[in-house]
């Protein structure tokens, strides 16, 4: 964006904090919106990690090369933030669909579509969940992705393929009808 260009010169050049801080208000939103489904939900967990983007992104704005967009090496950061803590913890987000299916009351005699969107990334793996969220919820393309990522073009298809078939799979094992779904 021209906007960007116009606020990280000023960051670089004259150490602008109101600048930077337009900056973390254009793309606070969908930093924290990216960790909020990576983290499954924890809003905690996605606000600190939001936060330790942007500190990140502040130390080191002055090694912003332009070779990609602001928001694609903002992202960059933040994907290494989330990566580099669950290396830490020793977290495991990925869960099986037949995990969720056991978990799942067989009880309930009414099923809307409404189901958490966040119970249904669960059964994806990180990479994959990963690359869903960057080219779904924050329209970034596939070469954008892979460039944040540091994978090949082609691995992030994979994982958008492989994600797409997944959610698809559990959606129509959840009840739904996916004919539907598409119509929407």
């Amino acid at each position: 964006m021209k906007n960007d260009t116009w606020l990280i010169s000023r960051v670089i050049l004259k150490g602008d904090k109101k600048a930077f801080n337009r900056l973390v208000e254009l793309y606070q939103s969908p930093v924290r919106r990216f960790f909020l489904h990576l983290t499954d939900g924890n809003e905690e967990l996605g606000k600190d990690l939001a936060q330790e983007t942007f500190i990140k992104a502040w130390l080191n704005i002055a090694s912003f090369r332009a070779a990609s967009s602001f928001s694609t090496w903002l992202f960059r950061i933040a994907y290494n933030c989330f990566y580099d803590h669950t290396r830490s913890t020793k977290q495991i987000y990925n869960v099986e669909i037949e995990d969720i299916k056991n978990n799942a009351s067989d009880e309930i005699p009414y099923k809307d579509f409404d189901m958490d969107f966040n119970e249904a990334l669960k059964i994806l793996k990180e990479d994959e969940r990963t690359v869903m969220l960057l080219f779904y919820m924050e329209d970034l393309s596939v070469k954008e992705i892979a460039k944040i990522m540091s994978c090949p073009v082609g691995t992030i298809k994979s994982h958008l393929f492989r994600g797409k078939k997944k959610l698809t799979d559990y959606v129509a094992q959840s009840g739904y009808d996916t004919q539907n779904i598409n119509k929407k």
